[in-house]
């Protein structure tokens, strides 16, 4: 992973992923991610900005504005989507004096020409998709596929990066039925970070929810990519995470905080899904 400070552009660290194979070693080569990158705490308005390739740029947080060859300039909020063209100009950026939280994913290859000649995409529009755990979810596994460096993983990130934009795209065009699934969605994953400080019993929470069983796991391996209840132990990994960067709470009082009684199994989970020991992740994360 590719972390390093710029402070003309945010004062948190940036984590910039750049393709390392050869295209020529992929099997999916009409849809190729060059680079992946996410600006958390972007100050840096730019101006006159001018790309080589098409990139897809999607804002989890914050504010600002968006400006096509020196037209109308359109808002910017959390959960906006916007593309660059190559040879187009743009200025973008966060309001002065603020920030936003920023992915982008620069692409290449016949598929992409096909999503802006086919696809219900306005490419000088701001298209405002919205904010979702799943979403969140699908990003980070692009960028650990994209971290992996073998062709398999590159392929895999390359599609699900078209399968996220594709779902975005139409949840902008959905109807008020398909609006309402996905704000039911939405309350589900909502309730289900809300659940981080308690041991998870899953038939519990459907019945509390006014979920079926059957019908919650569906919803959420459909929507996550994950079985239920490892979804839940990575929600509380993330919050594990947090908890071990900016407090000084021990892993034992961590792992009992999110309701888990052995420290050892925490231990083990927390190991399995982020790659390093609690106590290891805290230690490097801290010395960078």
């Amino acid at each position: 992973m590719a972390q390093f400070m710029d402070y003309m552009i945010s004062p948190k660290p940036l984590r910039i992923v750049d393709l390392t194979l050869d295209p020529a070693k992929l099997s999916v080569r009409s849809l190729v991610i060059r680079t992946a990158g996410y600006l958390p705490g972007r100050t840096h308005y730019r101006q006159g900005a001018v790309f080589t390739h098409l990139a897809i740029v999607y804002i989890a947080g914050g504010e600002g504005s968006y400006r096509v060859n020196h037209g109308e300039a359109q808002r910017v909020t959390a959960g906006s989507l916007f593309f660059f063209e190559p040879g187009v100009h743009y200025d973008y950026g966060p309001d002065p004096a603020g920030h936003w939280d920023e992915y982008y994913f620069t692409v290449e290859g016949t598929r992409s020409r096909e999503w802006l000649a086919h696809w219900p995409i306005q490419p000088h529009a701001v298209m405002h998709p919205g904010e979702d755990a799943s979403s969140q979810n699908r990003i980070d596994r692009i960028f650990a596929l994209m971290e992996s460096g073998t062709p398999a993983n590159a392929d895999r990130a390359s599609l699900l990066l078209e399968s996220l934009l594709y779902d975005w795209i139409q949840s902008c065009q959905s109807s008020p039925a398909v609006q309402g699934k996905t704000a039911r969605l939405a309350e589900l994953l909502e309730a289900l970070s809300a659940n981080l400080h308690e041991p998870f019993d899953a038939a519990a929470f459907a019945e509390r929810h006014h979920w079926a069983l059957s019908t919650l796991r569906r919803t959420v391996s459909e929507y996550t990519g994950f079985a239920l209840h490892e979804y839940v132990h990575r929600l509380k990994m993330a919050e594990a995470k947090n908890r071990l960067l900016n407090t000084e709470q021990t892993v034992k009082e961590i792992a009992a905080a999110l309701g888990y009684g052995d420290v050892f199994y925490f231990s083990r989970l927390f190991k399995k899904i982020t790659g390093e020991a609690p106590q290891l992740f805290r230690k490097n994360m801290r010395s960078t």
